[in-house]
């Protein structure tokens, strides 16, 4: 199991956790333990808290990912785009010299 998969199955189980969550303030409500705008409430309240909570975990894992690509020493998109740069620069300069020679 790659860590894709593991992030997926993670984000997939809590999507399954907050259905499950529904359907039991839904079921306190029908039992008249808790009225709608009660049900409600804990319902959004619960939903934050896990945003929250999903939300932190996503930085963790970018930080995670950022310190482990790091450590592996591989080009980032800005170093990748400054050797394009670079080399569309020196491709420049070779065709104006190889268009001086033929002048000669």
């Amino acid at each position: 199991m790659t860590f894709f998969d593991v992030i997926r199955n993670a984000m997939l189980a809590g999507f399954g956790i907050q259905e499950t969550v529904k359907e039991f303030i839904d079921e306190l409500v029908k039992k008249g333990e808790l009225n709608k705008s009660q049900g409600a409430k804990l319902f959004k309240e619960w939903t934050e808290k896990a945003g929250r909570t999903s939300e932190l975990l996503n930085k963790n894992i970018s930080e995670l990912l950022t310190r482990t690509l790091g450590k592996m020493n591989l080009p980032t998109k800005e170093d990748i785009e400054k050797l394009r740069k670079e080399i569309q620069s020196l491709s420049d300069r070779i065709s104006k010299i190889e268009e001086i020679r033929k002048e000669v």
